[in-house]
């Protein structure tokens, strides 16, 4: 059997975590540790902003075409913030499942729950927590961009977001960045492995059992 049929299914990474706890940054090093794995690409009703990109940033599309692809069922998940429609294209992540290509969401619980229901098992979901709530205001404040205002409706969104933790496949305290990056690397090589992401496997055992009977 050629390594091109045996190409596992693509799966969806769903990565949740509150504002300073670690998502982008665990978001950089796995893309890093594997380039081959695919961002998102979110659409959107807003204007592009100077130097944005129609499907590299955002895929741009009139109020009139984001509703009807949510109507079509062509949108994973999405939600209207400060009156623009924000949304995952179902068509781009079903061509990487089926090229064997991984798909990684940075998104909130929200918009992991739409893509689980939309998806069931070919989503792995983490969500990644903060050593502690101290340690996680430190880190927003050391920051230094937000005032203290800004800041305690950041912690009490936070809390929110926290709430949701059991919902999700995986949970990693984000204590050490280096561990916590291992774990993901962990999870997600697991997780490329199992029987129902090997749709080749059928038919190679089939062969394994026509050998034997030669």
């Amino acid at each position: 059997m050629s390594n091109k049929s045996m190409t596992r299914t693509g799966l969806l990474l769903i990565l949740s975590s509150p504002s300073g706890a670690g998502k982008s940054t665990m978001t950089k090093r796995l893309r890093a540790w594997d380039p081959t794995i695919r961002f998102s690409v979110s659409a959107t009703t807003r204007a592009p902003r100077a130097g944005e990109e129609d499907g590299k940033d955002y895929y741009f599309r009139s109020r009139a075409e984001f509703e009807s692809m949510v109507d079509d069922g062509d949108m994973l998940e999405h939600a209207e913030v400060f009156g623009n429609f924000y949304g995952s294209p179902k068509g781009p992540v079903v061509d990487n499942m089926t090229a064997g290509v991984d798909t990684l969401f940075d998104i909130d619980w929200q918009g992991g729950q739409q893509i689980k229901q939309a998806m069931g098992e070919d989503v792995v979901s983490i969500f990644i927590l903060p050593p502690s709530m101290t340690e996680l205001e430190r880190r927003l404040r050391t920051r230094g961009q937000d005032s203290d205002e800004v800041i305690a409706g950041r912690m009490a969104k936070s809390l929110a977001e926290i709430s949701h933790w059991a919902e999700y496949d995986y949970v990693l305290v984000n204590d050490d960045p280096d561990r916590c990056e291992a774990d993901l690397r962990a999870i997600l090589t697991a997780e490329r492995q199992r029987r129902t992401r090997q749709p080749w496997l059928n038919q190679f055992v089939r062969d394994l059992n026509k050998e034997y009977g030669k």
